[in-house]
C-alpha cells in the first residue's frame, strides 16, 4: 500500500477542544501508510490581499507546510453554524495568492464533533463549499458526524466506545483509499 503524508487542521483554537481530542484519536487509528501532522494556523493574522506580495513570516510557514504534504485532513467544531473563523482565515491564507492555492488537486476529507446530535453536520457542508471553490477532491463518503459525550475520548486520543473506535478507524482506512484513488486519477 502507498504511503502518504497527511497534514490535519484542527478548527477549534483551544487546547481543551473536543476536536482536539478526536484528531489524536484518528492519528492514533491511521494506517501506518498515512503520516499525520498537524498543521496549525493560530499564529496567522487576519488574511488581506494587501500581504499577497509578501506574506509574514507565519503564513509563509503555514503555506510551506501544506507544501509539504499530500493529503488534508479537517478536524472541526461548528460555530453559528458554520465553520470557526480561525478555520476560514487559515482557508484564505492557504488559497493565496491567485494561482497559489495551496488546496488544488490536494485531496482532503472533513470531520467533526461536539455535543450536539447533528455532531458539526452544517459546519462540515459549509466547509465542502470552501473546498470545492479551492479544488480540493474531497472524499464524500463515508461521512463522520460524531455526538461528543464526556468520556467518549481521552485526551491522549484513546476512544472508550468500541463502536466508536471501529468506525473512526474505518474512517481513517477509507481516508487512505480515497487518496490513493485521487492520485491514481491524476496521474492520467
Amino acid at each position: 500500500m502507498t504511503a502518504y503524508k497527511v497534514g490535519y487542521l484542527i478548527g477549534s483554537l483551544a487546547k481543551g477542544s473536543i476536536n482536539r481530542k478526536l484528531a489524536k484519536a484518528l492519528v492514533n487509528l491511521a494506517p501506518a501508510e498515512l503520516s499525520m501532522t498537524e498543521i496549525p494556523f493560530k499564529d496567522l493574522p487576519l488574511y488581506s490581499y494587501d500581504y499577497d506580495a509578501d506574506f509574514p513570516p507565519p503564513a509563509k510557514a503555514f503555506k510551506e507546510a501544506l507544501a509539504g504534504i499530500e493529503a488534508v485532513l479537517f478536524v472541526t467544531p461548528e460555530y453559528n453554524r458554520s465553520i470557526p473563523g480561525g478555520l476560514k482565515n487559515a482557508i484564505d491564507w492557504a488559497s493565496r495568492p491567485y494561482g497559489h492555492n495551496s488546496f488544488t488537486r490536494k485531496p482532503s476529507a472533513v470531520i467533526g464533533t461536539s455535543p450536539g446530535s447533528i455532531g458539526t453536520a452544517l459546519a462540515q457542508q459549509s466547509l465542502r463549499g470552501v473546498l470545492g471553490f479551492c479544488n480540493s477532491p474531497q472524499m464524500n463518503s463515508i461521512e463522520a458526524y460524531i455526538q461528543f459525550k464526556p468520556g467518549l475520548i481521552t485526551d491522549e486520543g484513546e476512544v472508550t466506545d468500541a463502536g466508536t473506535e471501529e468506525f473512526l478507524r474505518d474512517y481513517m482506512m477509507q481516508f487512505h483509499g480515497f487518496i490513493t484513488r485521487v492520485y491514481t486519477a491524476l496521474a492520467t
